[in-house]
């Protein structure tokens, strides 16, 4: 799935969460975004590196991006991400205007513990934002972007689980 344009992008989000897959502090999750054909923003899941629990890769990029171009909106902008945003970064990202989601991993490539609530995705939320100029597309390079995460059946140790 994906043009050639987001297999790109992509790309580059997988090289952040394999930067991040051994670093102490940080998940394996990589987002990019880019606008006007180029990144204006991108990071790896920094949340135990911060001690912040907001710091998944998409907020931090999402901050990234707005300082990078000194505004607080990203209208026009499209977000990379190796795994299916979370609600929170959904949400940053319908009030940030960013204009489309692409991601790979999606809930039905990972173990729950990935996603706050199992009966509510990234479509559920942008269609209950009402944002009829925003878009959500999954399974750009799913497999690629699936190794990073436990799978549906493994067995997580459970200082590792957070949603579950």
């Amino acid at each position: 799935m994906g043009d050639e344009t987001d297999i790109g992008f992509m790309r580059q989000a997988i090289a952040l969460a394999q930067e991040a897959k051994d670093k102490p502090g940080t998940s394996p999750i990589g987002c990019v975004i880019v606008l006007d054909g180029r990144v204006v923003g991108q990071a790896h899941n920094e949340v135990g590196m911060r001690h912040d629990p907001s710091a998944h890769a998409e907020i931090v990029a999402i901050r990234r991006a707005c300082e990078s171009l000194g505004r607080d909106e990203l209208r026009g902008a499209t977000l990379y991400s190796t795994l299916q945003p979370c609600g929170m970064c959904s949400m940053a990202s319908i009030w940030t205007s960013i204009r489309r989601i692409v991601y790979g991993a999606a809930r039905p490539h990972v173990h729950r513990m990935y996603f706050e609530d199992r009966h509510l995705d990234v479509l559920d939320i942008i269609d209950d934002a009402f944002r009829n100029d925003m878009s959500a597309e999954g399974g750009v390079l799913a497999e690629e972007c699936a190794v990073f995460y436990y799978k549906p059946d493994d067995e997580p140790p459970s200082e590792q689980q957070a949603n579950t």
